[in-house]
This record gives structure tokens, sequence and C-alpha cells, in this order.
């Protein structure tokens, strides 16, 4: 859907056509727009739709596809969009940079332990094993200044490698095992579908970098502009709700995340059912929350400390 028909959508929700929005009678469904990425995660929310969680609660959803979280902001700043996706550091930037946008609830969340839900890879017979072996490589990540770049910075120091030789580069998910493969770059940073594509190339898992850096940390949350909680306070109340309910039924069933996603991203249904699955939830780990900005300041990507008392929604 283009931008210009997502913005009459969010008009529309905007009008009070829908379940409460100002606690006026609902008089039918409240169209929303809500910004996802092409990423295996994403998936839940084409499951609630299915599901008809977002209808129960009054919603018409349509999911408008962006090539990463950062992309996304402005079109809910602007109320192009609704709601959206987005990674946590994005979100961090944006409000440092006086954006109007915040967090209203968890979504997705990386694996504590076990195999987790996105690593860095190197070409087999590369000689790159280890974290430290990074220092002085290329890695591709999808975008420059979020989770990625950070959390590999801190695994190549931990590994006694120099985190501020390593060479970021910006490519898209679905570009970089062929990127790998030819050698344009030394590593590539992916997550699902991507990481069980390069395993059975025979490449070389370097790392989960999530994992060993801030492990449970959240992937995803949901973002709305703060002019609308404002305008519309009720109305973004019930989506929170009506998302809380999507990622709980999510995370309990698991094989219908997999049927969603082979749909939502066109591959087979075994195939979407082999892939590491994030862990769908509403809560958030303040503690990793916190890692992960204190880390982006020491980087420099942040330029302020966070607040988390302000940062995460009430009660995360």
């Amino acid at each position: 859907m283009a931008v210009g028909a997502a913005a009459a959508l969010v008009l529309s929700s905007c009008s009070g056509s829908g379940q409460g929005a100002d606690g006026d009678e609902a008089t039918g469904p409240t169209a929303v727009t809500v910004g996802v990425l092409p990423i295996v995660p994403s998936a839940a929310m084409q499951l609630g739709i299915d599901q008809g969680i977002f209808a129960d609660h009054g919603f018409d959803v349509t999911l408008e596809t962006g090539q990463g979280g950062a992309a996304l902001l402005p079109a809910v700043v602007s109320q192009e969009m609704d709601f959206a996706l987005s990674n946590p550091l994005s979100v961090m930037l944006a409000q440092g940079q006086g954006l109007d946008v915040q967090l209203i609830t968890g979504y997705s969340h990386s694996k504590a332990e076990g195999d987790d839900v996105t690593s860095v890879w190197a070409a087999p017979g590369s000689g790159i094993e280890s974290p430290a072996d990074l220092a002085g490589k290329t890695v591709a990540v999808n975008t420059l200044k979020t989770m990625g770049e950070v959390s590999i910075r801190e695994i190549v120091e931990q590994d006694g490698g120099d985190p501020a030789s390593v060479q970021f580069v910006e490519m898209g998910f679905p570009d970089m095992p062929a990127a790998l493969d030819g050698g344009d770059v030394d590593a590539v940073w992916v997550p699902e579908p991507f990481q069980t594509q390069l395993a059975e190339g025979g490449n070389t898992r370097v790392s989960y970098n999530y994992q060993e850096v801030f492990p449970g940390v959240m992937t995803m949350g949901v973002i709305t502009s703060g002019s609308l909680a404002e305008e519309s306070p009720e109305m973004v109340d019930e989506f929170t709700a009506a998302v809380d309910e999507v990622t709980a039924y999510a995370q309990e069933h698991p094989e219908e995340v997999a049927t969603a996603l082979s749909g939502f991203l066109e591959m087979p249904e075994d195939v979407a059912g082999a892939l590491v699955m994030e862990d769908f939830r509403a809560d958030i780990d303040a503690d990793a929350m916190q890692t992960l900005a204190d880390l982006s300041v020491e980087d420099g990507i942040l330029s302020e400390p966070v607040d988390m008392g302000t940062f995460l929604p009430s009660g995360g």
C-alpha cells in the first residue's frame, strides 16, 4: 500500500469512527496502519490479523512493510502510520533528536540461552572464527548505528580485539549471503531466515552477539507518536492491549506463527517451521535495555544517557 493510502487510513482512524478512539460508541472498526519489517517476528502481526485478535479489539489493521525500524519512525511521527515495530535503539536515537515518538509495549525478544535469533557469520576458510578475528574486518549490518553494530563492537572488545577497527557497511539482509560468498564483505550480521541459510551453506557462525552482550533483549517494540497518544489515548491503550494479546498467543502457538510466516515471507511452511523464533511477550527486560543504552553512549551513538523510567512503557 502506498504512503498516501496509508495516510488516508490514518486520517480515518483518527476520526473516531472505530472502537472508542475518544470514548465514543463504536460504529465500526478503527482502521490503523502498522509499519513492519520483512523479517521473521513480523509474522506475529499477520497472525493477529488472521486470528481475528485485532478485529476483536475493534481494529482493521493494514501492514506496511519497510526496510528498517529507523525508516519507519518518520512515518509514525507524521502519523502517516499509526504504529510501527522498531528496534529500541532507533527509538532512543529518535527521542534524543527530539522526535515525538514513544514506546508503548514490548513485542519480540532474543533468546537468553540456546540457539538465538541473530548472529554473526563468516565464510568458510576465512580465518574468522571468534569475535576478536573481526578486528580490522568489514561487517555488513542492515542499518548503521543500531543494535547489531553496538553488540558486535562489544563482543570484539570482550574477546580482546580492537572494536574501533571494525568497519561496518549498510546492506539489506537479503543481499548479505551473496555478498559474503562473493567476498564483498568479511562477515555479516543476520536474523532468521538468513542465519539458517548461511548455516546450510557451510559458513562459520562467529557469535550469537545479542546473547553474549544483552541476553533476552527486546529486538522490537511497538511505537506510536506522542501526539496520537495524547489525542486518542483510549484508542492507543486498546491497540496496546490487542498487541499484547497477539504476542501472548504467538508465544503459545509457534507453529501458527510459522504458518503465517510462510505467507508473509513467501517461504515453504516446513522451512518456516525450522527457523529459530523470537520470544514474543509484552514485558521488557530493563537491565538488558540499560546495557544497550549505556554501550550506545560509550560508542558515541547516543549523545546522552537514557532514563529508563521515561523510556520504558509504564510497567515495562
